[in-house]
């Protein structure tokens, strides 16, 4: 029974508070207290210094969301429209944190929980579930980005090894990593992933941070090149054989972009409404003038039907619906939403909005980094011109 005394305290125009379940709603506010009583407090110097919060990272190991949607092995085995809301509520807060969890729980431990053995699950779901190994999830290269069905990294099956060489590039939690998924091609142009254990202290691995981002600055980056690398032969994930076995993968991290988008930019909206009611000019506050109205509307309208979409999908997730298009529509939409709200959440500041401390120019520069990944806009947008016309456009 939905209790108004216990309404979401974020913005929920269409009272879609009121279709969660009370275990829905649990976990979201425990996210959503973690955000305002640890994230935002905190995360401004890390990001400020690109430097990794590892204790704020660690904190959301009692949140009880590691591991997203995979049930067992310790993970939290959540629905669609659960690890959704967390994706949102993180976002609200801080992209870099959000990243890392989506990295970790969800295309680490994804790829390994959809794609590995009954033995490889149980051999590293564990220890990731409990944030003992960190996972990443290496698949975009320095000359092949929205190409990456072409990756050029190969494995070589030698004396009951595989011998790994290439490079990687932009690759999230990669330099803290306990539990790193390479995607290479073997000899017979056979597509999987490789797992390489503990990658700081092997042979032939070089991992190097990358430096000078303008957003998500707290979660750390990386370049990686493989010289030679051996691995055993059953650190091969046991599924993938063609590029289609990481696209399902894929899809739910687009899913997991487009609420995170949504989070972005309602966190953005929560902060500017805030501020037009608190900052007074002319012996009045802002929120009474005619243009900050316009620009609150249009932030909330925005948010809102990026909120639709998104328990849409959710519901979508569920019945086992959720088609590549669909979750590239979401995020194209969403995605250059939250560029959109957050930039007039800033104008909304005045000279304030460039301040960090302030929060909203960090969310302004997490939609930017959201525009770019989990695929390109405009190759998002192509995927869903291909559904609605049957043609390519892409090649």
């Amino acid at each position: 029974m939905f209790d108004e005394k216990t309404a979401y305290s974020g913005l929920d125009f269409f009272k879609l508070d009121n279709f969660l379940t009370d275990k829905q709603r649990d976990l979201r506010n425990r996210v959503q207290e973690y955000v305002q009583t640890t994230v935002l407090p905190n995360i401004n110097p890390y990001w400020e210094n690109a430097e990794f919060p590892r204790d704020i990272a660690m904190g959301l190991r009692d949140l009880g969301i590691i591991g997203g949607m995979i049930r067992g092995y310790g993970s939290a085995g959540l629905d669609p429209m659960e690890m959704g809301l967390v994706k949102y509520e993180l976002a609200k807060g801080d992209g870099s944190i959000n990243t890392f969890f989506g990295v970790h729980s969800g295309l680490a431990m994804g790829s390994i929980g959809l794609l590995g053995s009954d033995e490889q699950r149980e051999r590293w779901l564990p220890a990731m579930s409990h944030l003992e190994k960190i996972g990443a999830f290496a698949l975009t290269e320095p000359t092949q980005g929205s190409d990456a069905v072409n990756v050029q990294t190969t494995a070589r099956l030698e004396n009951g090894q595989w011998v790994l060489n290439g490079a990687k590039r932009w690759i999230g939690n990669a330099s803290i990593a306990g539990i790193l998924i390479i995607w290479a091609r073997d000899e017979d142009g056979k597509f999987g992933g490789f797992v390489i254990e503990d990658p700081q202290n092997v042979e032939g691995v070089e991992i190097e941070v990358i430096e000078g981002k303008i957003g998500k600055r707290a979660v750390l980056n990386a370049d990686i090149r493989l010289n030679n690398v051996r691995i055993p032969e059953e650190n091969r994930l046991a599924k993938p054989r063609s590029f289609k076995d990481v696209g399902k993968v894929l899809v739910l991290g687009r899913y997991g972009v487009a609420w995170e988008a949504a989070g972005c930019a309602a966190g953005a909206f929560e902060m500017a409404l805030k501020y037009a009611k608190e900052r007074e000019q002319f012996g009045k506050p802002l929120a009474a003038r005619q243009l900050i109205q316009q620009k609150l509307v249009e932030m909330a309208t925005e948010v809102t039907a990026m909120q639709l979409i998104c328990f849409q999908m959710a519901q979508l997730v569920a019945a086992n619906q959720l088609t590549d298009a669909i979750a590239s529509m979401a995020k194209y939409n969403n995605a250059r939403k939250a560029r959109y709200v957050t930039q007039l959440a800033r104008e909304t500041l005045g000279g304030n909005g460039i301040l960090i401390e302030n929060h909203i120019a960090r969310l302004m520069t997490d939609a930017e980094i959201i525009y770019t990944y989990e695929g390109t806009n405009e190759i998002n947008m192509l995927l869903v011109g291909r559904e609605l016309t049957g043609i390519n456009a892409i090649v």
